[in-house]
């Protein structure tokens, strides 16, 4: 195409264009949008309750305050009312098996028991266990939330046993189906939350 060809049929195109001033403005405006709509996106598709109480129990057992909240929120979206068929209770899902080790372990009185349904104390109680748990496998918080799910006596038969390396992308080998995706899960969920809500833990 001979070039006053081109420009005869590229310029009424140019023309019908709005002037870049406008195009700039209309960049602009998209741009605001994104930076709003992405991040009340986020916290739709990632929502987030008693973050003061998950925070602060965090920071007193020094685990990451975004590991338990994706455990609460695999284990019961945030819902304080929800009880297992194993009788797990509370935004933790917290078994009375884990309530006597808590007490036998912790500085917790069996006064405990009778408080399980309460947020607080249940959001309390899970971030003591798991935190216990993490330092039961050597700081290794895979492990930790397959044993949270799991229980730490059938987690360790799998390691000493080799059928399973510890490591979230090995976790397809996790015997119990439950588990394997109870793990994958929670530790996806980690790393959304972590993301989103970054910003409330100090650097």
């Amino acid at each position: 195409m001979e070039l006053s060809s081109f420009k005869k049929w590229i310029d009424p195109a140019l023309r019908a264009m709005p002037p870049k001033r406008m195009i700039l403005i209309g960049i602009i405006l998209i741009m605001i949008i994104m930076l709003i709509a992405i991040p009340v996106s986020n916290r739709w598709m990632y929502p987030l309750k008693y973050e003061e109480d998950i925070l602060n129990s965090a920071k007193q057992y020094k685990i990451s305050p975004f590991l338990v909240m994706a455990v609460i929120r695999v284990e019961t979206k945030f819902d304080p009312s929800k009880i297992s068929h194993a009788n797990a209770q509370g935004l933790m899902q917290i078994t009375p098996g884990t309530v006597d080790t808590v007490i036998q372990s912790a500085p917790f009185s069996p006064a405990v028991r009778d408080q399980i349904g309460d947020p607080k104390m249940n959001i309390q109680i899970g971030t003591w266990y798991l935190a216990y748990l993490i330092k039961e496998f050597n700081g290794n918080e895979v492990v930790a939330v397959a044993a949270y799910n799991a229980g730490p006596n059938k987690v360790k038969s799998w390691l000493k046993d080799k059928k399973w390396d510890g490591t979230l992308q090995n976790a397809h080998h996790i015997e119990y189906s439950e588990t394997r995706k109870y793990v994958q899960k929670v530790m996806g969920y980690y790393g959304k939350y972590k993301s989103v809500y970054g910003y409330l833990v100090e650097n």
